[in-house]
């Protein structure tokens, strides 16, 4: 089983020609209201790709439309809880070229402390797996306790900060980074090239896996000295909000398959390539059956 401490956000999302500069005011010609948090989008993605996942969160209880999101997914949601603090959300800028900026209120993301995860935690099973970001509350709680209950750990140190280089973050067993996460735990320039922060993050961490995603560049997997690469597909990119959340769920639902990393790679980077092309972040996120019809069409050739 895998269990995932995650945020639930409500995304609040505005098409806007750029992103917005400082002291402009700028007009947006789209607005739209949904389920967001890169947990959640995680969370559906797991299930989208068939996985088995159970969610840890908060919400504010009159948001109970976005539990009952998850529930119809398939998320097992009877570890988010109803709390009197309003519901994490997020404004989401989109351009017309498809970046992205967005602004975070964590809310009751941040409700639960360490006795909490320790009540949740009370129903796991050694060897289970336990999927954080780096939005939610006592992050180092939830490490230190997954790893003594004998879980494997799989972290998305997202949105990157100072406080994650904190973490112990050798008590990962899979981290899921972008090229700005990754040059940021490493410690060295954001235009480095993959090769480098590849090996400076195996001597950061040389007992980790590490899955590195590089959006239109492909993406990379480490571990052991072994490295394998899956290039990423040629598409029309309109919105790429949720695309590692995507490639995080489809990657790990691979997992619990037990299929092979080159396959893990292929599945969640095809998974990825699809969402882009649709507006939204949860979404966006495509079902198991259409990321493996384009998978036996070659429908996304690589680049």
């Amino acid at each position: 089983m895998l269990y995932n401490y995650g945020s639930i956000n409500l995304d609040h999302v505005y098409r806007v020609p750029h992103l917005v500069r400082p002291g402009e005011t700028l007009a947006s010609h789209e607005h739209r209201v949904g389920l967001g948090g890169k947990g959640a989008n995680q969370s559906l993605a797991l299930a989208k790709a068939g996985g088995q996942v159970a969610h840890w969160g908060s919400l504010n209880a009159q948001d109970g439309w976005a539990r009952q999101q998850l529930a119809d997914a398939g998320v097992d949601v009877n570890g988010i809880a109803e709390v009197a603090a309003p519901s994490g959300h997020a404004i989401i800028q989109v351009d017309d070229g498809a970046e992205n900026a967005i602004l975070l209120f964590p809310g009751a993301n941040h409700h639960h402390a360490a006795d909490d995860l320790s009540r949740l935690m009370e129903g796991t099973q050694a060897g289970d797996w336990l999927l954080l970001q780096n939005e939610c509350s006592a992050l180092a709680d939830a490490i230190r306790l997954g790893h003594e209950k004998g879980l494997n750990i799989a972290f998305n140190p997202a949105p990157m900060s100072d406080a994650v280089l904190d973490l112990p973050l050798d008590r990962c067993d899979l981290l899921f980074v972008n090229r700005g996460e990754a040059a940021w735990l490493a410690g060295v320039a954001e235009d480095t090239d993959a090769d480098a922060l590849l090996t400076a993050l195996s001597e950061r961490l040389p007992s980790t896996q590490l899955v590195l995603t590089l959006g239109g560049e492909g993406a990379w997997h480490q571990h052991g000295g072994q490295r394998q690469f899956q290039a990423a597909s040629r598409v029309e990119a309109v919105d790429t909000t949720a695309a590692g959340d995507t490639f995080i769920g489809y990657y790990l639902a691979a997992m619990q398959e037990q299929k092979t990393v080159a396959d893990c790679l292929a599945l969640a980077s095809t998974a990825a390539a699809l969402g882009v092309q649709r507006q939204g972040a949860a979404a966006s996120i495509p079902t198991r059956d259409e990321v493996d019809t384009a998978l036996a069409s070659g429908q996304h050739a690589i680049r």
